[in-house]
Formats: structure tokens, C-alpha cells, sequence
């Protein structure tokens, strides 16, 4: 699925009528860009899914429908991005945009939670992601990059960029691999002395 999403969106890519750079520039400029943001927020999710679904010994209905909600806001993705390229960065767009990938966060957070809970306390999830201060983190910062491009500079352009400095700022805050589930997943080191 995650993979079809890549694929709609770089159908939505213009391709320039020339052969010069500055054509490539002018025809699909702004959306490389986007794209290249929504690229990495889109394989970001999928690494996180693929090594989450490691730790789930049992998927029961919620945990279907929790992901199945997680899909949804992911396929809104290619309809958001194309979106804001057209407008070349206005509010409105910016702002859906931005609530897109809360949206996401949201469902992945709920996704989250409901496997976590399948197993109770013992939950390997649970001890591998903790009190998973990243994920609050994101979403915050998410949040504050949609509040500003509501409320900053509304006739301007500030608010718009700093909502799109928050969107950026949160995707490189997960391209930095999240180790925890990969060490979930390891057997701890046999430290006992051999003869």
C-alpha cells in the first residue's frame, strides 16, 4: 500500500518541456520538494510499521482497524502534497497538509496502542518504545507548525514557513533510526564465561 502511495505521488510530478535545468526548476521545482518531504514521511512509516508488526504475535480485529485507519491518513498524502504544490505554499494548504500528517501521527500512535495493550504489561512493544517521548514529540511539533501557519503573519508568509520548518524538523527527527524495537527484538548477549 505504502509503495502505491509513493507511486501516485510522483505521477503528480510535472515534467518539464525543455531540456535545460532551470526548465526541470520551473516545471516541477516546488513539487520535488514536497514530494521529497512526503517521500520521507511515507518511508518513515513504513520502517516504523514493518519493525512494530516484528513484535505483534497476534493481530486481532482492533489492531486490523487500527491500521486500517493508519492507511487511510497515509493515502491522503498524495491528495495533500499535489495540493500544496498547486497553491505553491498557501495557508489553507499548508494547514491541511499539516493536519494530514498529525492525522497520521494520531492513527500510528492508536495503532500503537492497541497492540500494546493485546498482550497487557508484558508487552515487548511496551518496553521497546517506553513512554515513547519521540512520538509525543512529533506530534507537538506538528501541532505548533499548524497553530503558526493559522495564526502568524496571516496576510504574509512567516507563519507558513515556520509550519513548514516544523513538518521538516519532525522528519528528520525520525530519518535518525530509532533503535529501540531492534534491540526488542535481539536476545540479550549470553555474558556467561566459557571454559
Amino acid at each position: 500500500m505504502l509503495a502505491v502511495i509513493i507511486t501516485i505521488m510522483v505521477l503528480e510530478l510535472k515534467v518539464p518541456e525543455g531540456h535545460h535545468l532551470s526548465d526541470l526548476v520551473h516545471a516541477a521545482g516546488v513539487g520535488l520538494l514536497t514530494y521529497l518531504l512526503t517521500f520521507v514521511y511515507v518511508g518513515i512509516y513504513w520502517n516504523n510499521h514493518h519493525h512494530m508488526f516484528h513484535l505483534v504475535r497476534q493481530a486481532s480485529g482492533a489492531v486490523l482497524w487500527a491500521n486500517l485507519a493508519l492507511l487511510f491518513c497515509l493515502s491522503l498524502f498524495p491528495f495533500s502534497t499535489a495540493w500544496v504544490d498547486e497553491s505553491k505554499f498557501e495557508q489553507t494548504p499548508v494547514v491541511v497538509y499539516g493536519l494530514n500528517l498529525l492525522a497520521a501521527a494520531v492513527a500510528y500512535v492508536v495503532l500503537q496502542t492497541v497492540i500494546i495493550q493485546q498482550p497487557g504489561p508484558e508487552s515487548p512493544l511496551r518496553k521497546a518504545v517506553g513512554s515513547d517521548l519521540k512520538g509525543k514529540l512529533s506530534a507537538g511539533i506538528n501541532l505548533a507548525g499548524i497553530l503558526s501557519a493559522l495564526t502568524i503573519d496571516r496576510g504574509g508568509r512567516i507563519g507558513v514557513w515556520i509550519a513548514l520548518a516544523c513538518f521538516v524538523a519532525v522528519a528528520i527527527m525520525w530519518i535518525v533510526p530509532d533503535h529501540r524495537i531492534d534491540r526488542a527484538r535481539s536476545p540479550a548477549p549470553d555474558t556467561r564465561l566459557t571454559a
